[in-house]
């Protein structure tokens, strides 16, 4: 039997069928006393990371914030997901992560959401020990308990964590739309060259806009 579905993913945002992700926006990733740069020289923070935290300061996070404010006021679901391990030595982490030297512990300030867009007391936030949010939680159970088709990703970082949620979400059966500029990661082209690889994997739409759009 023929179902109906759609045959392109160029379709605006339905809001009772929508929700907003942030992926990794986290004190071990963002600020210079976080787990993942609090070892790495000064010299390296302005040299090799300096187009990283620039980006975080001026474009991401800002974008973030009214992305967070426009998706509130339309009452769309925001959601969360940290690194952060569910024991406090990390053991429960991939091997991945095991092999990075990633552990962020159980409740520690590492794997808490940046103050700048904290969420509020009733949204959700997911700890992941992976890179994919789908692969080390249950998000995929709750965003169908939510009613979620169409979820929106912006985050850290763009060629890592963010381009895993999306290919896993777009193998799942939903309409991906990513937000570039609302994303980082350590060099403008490597932000560049994801957005070329998952281009045919979801509709690719600036802050403006997608605020744009869901306003209307």
């Amino acid at each position: 039997m023929a179902h109906d579905f759609p045959t392109t993913r160029e379709i605006p945002l339905d809001p009772q069928a929508s929700a907003l992700l942030f992926i990794d926006v986290q004190n071990f990733s963002v600020r210079r006393e976080g787990g993942e740069f609090k070892d790495v020289p000064e010299a390296d923070i302005t040299g090799k990371y300096g187009y990283y935290f620039e980006r975080l300061k001026t474009t991401a996070i800002p974008n973030m914030q009214r992305l967070q404010k426009a998706f509130r006021a339309a009452g769309i679901e925001v959601l969360y997901t940290t690194i952060e391990s569910l024991t406090k030595d990390g053991r429960d982490r991939s091997l991945d992560y095991k092999i990075t030297g990633f552990n962020v512990p159980k409740g520690s300030w590492d794997g808490k959401v940046i103050d700048e867009i904290a969420p509020l007391d009733d949204e959700i936030v997911l700890p992941k020990s992976s890179s994919s949010v789908f692969v080390s939680t249950h998000i995929d159970y709750l965003l169908r308990n939510l009613g979620v088709r169409q979820l929106v990703l912006c985050g850290l970082v763009t060629d890592q964590c963010v381009e895993s949620a999306i290919r896993d979400a777009c193998d799942l059966g939903y309409l991906v739309t990513l937000v570039p500029d609302a994303c980082a990661t350590y060099t403008q082209e490597r932000h560049n060259n994801t957005l070329r690889a998952i281009k045919g994997y979801c509709r690719q739409v600036s802050t403006d806009a997608l605020i744009a759009e869901i306003s209307a």
